[in-house]
């Protein structure tokens, strides 16, 4: 059965499930490029198990299905239930729904065995923690890849001399999280204090934001 969200992720639920039906108007033209050259890196093989952290409206999910191809299979977890609907009838319609299973999770307790996954995917989610739970994040998506598995990751960046629209953002984050929930976070980093070695890293830009694509080996 799927788990329900913890206490602190139940706003966020709340948020993504009132603008789910709208997500791909508002944000999918700007993400798309990003998140595809992040799917090129993560190089998902025929008949590998990947995982997707924070699936949204189920882009990835679809371009995952068809990379593992009929003999692989694709886990998706979300803790918006209206962007599992969302994704769900992406797939049905993609025709990929046989090879991915959705679930309704918080992702600092994924509802997986240990060492399930040949790679993990999340794509702008991480910076949607907050900074404190990162690491716990992190160790809970490496239990359950195998080892030397994969995972890819597309987040805003931060950086050591932030821009201007980078400022601006970080400024209304503060002053207004209910709707600018995610923030730019040293990915990088965080990626490399968890265990990961990273085989890939690029700095890409959104509307002047900062922007990291990078893969990390478990």
């Amino acid at each position: 059965m799927p788990s329900e969200p913890a206490a602190p992720w139940q706003h966020a639920r709340q948020f993504y499930n009132r603008i789910s039906r709208s997500y791909d108007l508002l944000s999918d033209a700007s993400e798309h490029a990003a998140r595809e050259r992040g799917l090129a890196g993560l190089a998902v093989a025929p008949g590998q198990r990947v995982l997707e952290a924070g699936f949204g409206t189920g882009h990835a999910l679809d371009a995952l299905a068809a990379m593992v191809g009929p003999g692989g299979r694709v886990v998706g977890v979300d803790v918006s239930d209206g962007m599992v609907d969302l994704a769900r009838e992406r797939l049905a319609r993609a025709r990929t729904a046989p090879r991915v299973s959705l679930a309704l999770a918080d992702v600092r307790h994924l509802p997986c065995p240990d060492a399930t996954f040949d790679a993990a995917f999340m794509s702008f989610t991480l910076e949607l923690i907050d900074p404190c739970e990162i690491p716990a994040v992190l160790a809970e998506v490496a239990r359950v890849l195998r080892p030397h598995g994969r995972l890819g990751v597309v987040s805003l960046s931060a950086r050591e001399h932030p821009n201007a629209m980078t400022r601006i953002y970080q400024w209304l984050h503060r002053h207004f999280p209910h709707f600018i929930d995610c923030q730019p976070i040293e990915a990088r980093r965080f990626l490399e204090d968890a265990g990961f070695r990273l085989t890939e890293a690029t700095d890409l830009s959104i509307w002047g934001l900062p922007v990291f694509v990078g893969v990390g080996v478990r």
